[in-house]
């Protein structure tokens, strides 16, 4: 069963995911902290290299099928032109209503 993003229960998260699948890339980085970071596959990364190679350049596109811990942890189908379909965890830290940090990986 596939949760449509606006009815996930955090609102950053709902926020980040939308322009994530609208592959709105100022959306997208105004949804984040200045200082925002991320790990994929428990390995920091470059958050602006990870997020064009594996987001924008390769057209990612989310469907969040379970979601926890008040919306911040969510399950979902990922895919994307490079690797395609994989099922994705994802967990979110929110300050000030902005992500300032996720991780993701295989889930």
């Amino acid at each position: 069963m596939t949760i449509q993003i606006d009815k996930l229960s955090d609102p950053a998260v709902r926020t980040f995911l939308s322009a994530l699948n609208a592959n709105d890339r100022a959306a997208f980085q105004a949804a984040l902290t200045p200082d925002a970071t991320m790990a994929d596959d428990g390995t920091d990364r470059d958050l602006a290299d990870w997020t064009e190679r594996e987001i924008f350049s390769s057209r990612g596109h989310i469907e969040v099928q379970s979601e926890k811990d008040d919306g911040r942890t969510v399950v979902a189908n990922y895919r994307n032109d490079t690797w395609g379909e994989m099922r994705t965890a994802w967990r979110f830290a929110v300050r000030d209503g902005l992500i300032s940090r996720f991780e993701t990986g295989q889930a």
